[in-house]
């Protein structure tokens, strides 16, 4: 739709945008600001401590007291960001959770015993009152199957004498060593991206809880040395697995009480541990979401209009990202892109998708004609897209998920309309799996997004929206399209935005995502798309946009806030809806 120069809407446009430029780093590309995390500063605290102890060689002065104000800063921001509950959540904006908060508990215990941290403590302690003794029992139902995340917690809690070793179960870590080809063959139970806990936490399990087996127990003998030889050969040569210090702990600490600090992957993970620190003395979840920000930050300034922001750098910095060989992590073939430019990322859908999207847009057609054939390689049976690794488990991030899908079919069409190949079939695969996957209300179920008010935890909206703003740019008309539409009317609120699911609070991001979508459905939800724009509007002028929500839902279903989304997602629906897109 097009809407009058001097409108709210399009003063609000002008000002996000230029905030959006004055965002950009000087090499051309958006790093963004990860929220820091309570669960991440845990997990680092414990690695640090469990160092301490296990430490070979006393090391120098200068390292041991590195090492403890790492120690005494992490705790002392962990015991000023409590809940007012007793418990964590694992943003200073989320509801206490018993996994972070057991891995709080477990932090300070192994830092030591100030009368700060035993005066949280004994509040932590009642806040875990209502889970019994058995809290391992408690953490492993939270997760189900997926003992990706179980285990390290549960290894973390027995590291500081909280859980017993028995309650822990064991990780097949010898598994690693299979072929990557193997594993989609498997019923494993940890995902793709996690390896590296895969092998550590099962070795230390092992050690610490041998199997019954005599037969398993010398065959995991044999396998340990390969296995470590493995892990190190995983290790990007920043030290940090993924850049996820959650997942670099958990690793760090896990091998330390086993060998010791000289080993290579724990020295090499320490080390990166030691650069992610803030200067607060908290850690975020992972260093950055730059190639996703960036091509996010792409697309919105030219829905907005603003293709002459869009600079040539950023565009080559974007092509330089692009994967050019086979990825040992996942095996990924080359032409794939990761959320970040630093060493530890790893290519995926999503972030392939965007990435393919902007560039084949934007005139480069031999970088998005290989991540079009890599976002191929990588489709499901059922039509969908995974995160990573095609086929590889039943897992999330090994199945095939419709936010993914929806951009990677988003990114196939621009390709096929700039001359890069001819998808149809590909394309309908995925529409019919859209379709099946839809929700009886209308809605979609996002893999990379929550909402802490639903009571599921699914962002139903932003699953609706991303699929909405998909089918549209299809041109796709039907049922689908038409229940997604209404289910995203009939959930607005009273002030004109959207939370993640009816009655939930309205965020920017939210509503952003929402009007992005009705912005370009049909007349009939314009005033919905109208008023959810002016709303964005108020929110750039009372610097709303400034208070990312915790919306994003990290590996392991770790919630995050992201300082750009509120900023980035603006730009792009207030361009939707004053129709001055020009890519």
């Amino acid at each position: 739709m097009t809407v009058d120069a001097s409108s709210p809407c399009m003063a609000a446009l002008d000002v996000a945008v230029r905030e959006l430029q004055r965002a950009r780093h000087p090499d051309g590309y958006w790093e963004g600001t990860l929220s820091s995390s309570a669960l991440a500063t845990a997990t680092a605290v414990s690695a640090f401590s469990v160092a301490q102890v296990h430490a070979r060689r006393a090391g120098s002065a200068a390292d041991r007291a590195q090492s403890k104000a790492l120690i005494e800063n992490g705790t002392g921001w962990l015991v000023r960001r409590r809940n007012a509950d007793g418990g964590w959540g694992d943003t200073v904006d989320s509801p206490s959770n018993i996994a972070t908060t057991l891995l709080a508990v477990s932090a300070l215990t192994l830092a030591g015993q100030k009368t700060e941290q035993r005066n949280a403590l004994a509040d932590a302690r009642r806040w875990l009152a209502p889970f019994g003794e058995d809290r391992a029992a408690a953490v492993l139902a939270k997760y189900g199957e997926d003992r990706t995340f179980a285990v390290p917690i549960l290894a973390n809690a027995a590291l500081a004498g909280l859980t017993p070793w028995s309650a822990i179960p064991a990780l097949p870590y010898e598994m690693a060593l299979l072929p990557h080809a193997v594993f989609r063959y498997l019923r494993m139970q940890v995902v793709s991206y996690a390896l590296p806990a895969l092998i550590a936490l099962g070795l230390l399990a092992e050690r610490r809880q041998p199997s019954k087996s005599v037969l398993r127990r010398g065959l995991r003998r044999l396998a340990e040395r390969p296995a470590l030889r493995r892990l190190r050969h995983l290790q990007p040569v920043g030290g940090g697995f993924l850049e996820a210090v959650p997942l670099t702990a958990f690793t760090a600490m896990s091998l330390a009480s086993l060998y010791g600090t000289d080993q290579p992957v724990v020295r090499a993970g320490l080390d990166f541990l030691r650069r992610a620190v803030r200067a607060d003395g908290s850690w975020p979840i992972d260093s950055n979401l730059s190639v996703w920000l960036t091509s996010s930050a792409v697309k919105a300034l030219a829905s907005a209009g603003r293709r002459e922001a869009i600079g040539a750098d950023t565009i080559a910095w974007l092509g330089r990202r692009q994967g050019r060989r086979r990825h040992p992590y996942t095996d990924a073939r080359p032409g794939g892109w990761g959320w970040t430019h630093l060493p530890g990322g790893v290519p995926d859908t999503d972030d392939t998708a965007g990435a393919t999207l902007v560039l084949s847009r934007c005139g480069e057609q031999a970088e998005a004609r290989r991540g079009a054939a890599w976002l191929l390689n990588l489709q499901n049976a059922d039509g969908g897209w995974p995160t990573f690794c095609r086929g590889w488990g039943r897992l999330p991030f090994d199945t095939s998920a419709p936010d993914l899908t929806a951009h990677a079919l988003r990114a196939l069409r621009a390709v096929e309309r700039n001359g890069g190949g001819n998808f149809a079939r590909d394309i309908a695969r995925g529409l019919r799996y859209l379709e099946r996957s839809q929700q009886e209300d209308g809605s979609w179920r996002p893999l990379w997004f929550g909402s802490c008010h639903a009571p599921d935890q699914v962002n139903r909206v932003l699953g609706a929206g991303f699929v909405l703003r998909a089918l549209n740019e299809l041109a796709v008309t039907g049922p689908m399209r038409d229940r997604a539409t209404a289910y995203l009317l009939n959930v607005r609120n009273a002030d004109g935005g959207w939370g993640g699911v009816r009655n939930a609070p309205s965020t920017m991001e939210e509503t952003a995502v929402a009007v992005a979508a009705l912005a370009d459905a049909d007349e009939s939800a314009g005033d919905a798309a109208r008023r959810g724009a002016l709303y964005l509007a108020k929110g750039v002028q009372d610097g709303a946009w400034r208070r990312p929500a915790p919306i994003g839902l990290y590996f392991a279903s770790l919630w995050y806030s992201e300082a750009l989304y509120p900023l980035v997602w603006t730009v792009d629906a207030l361009g939707m809806f004053c129709g001055l897109g020009t890519l």
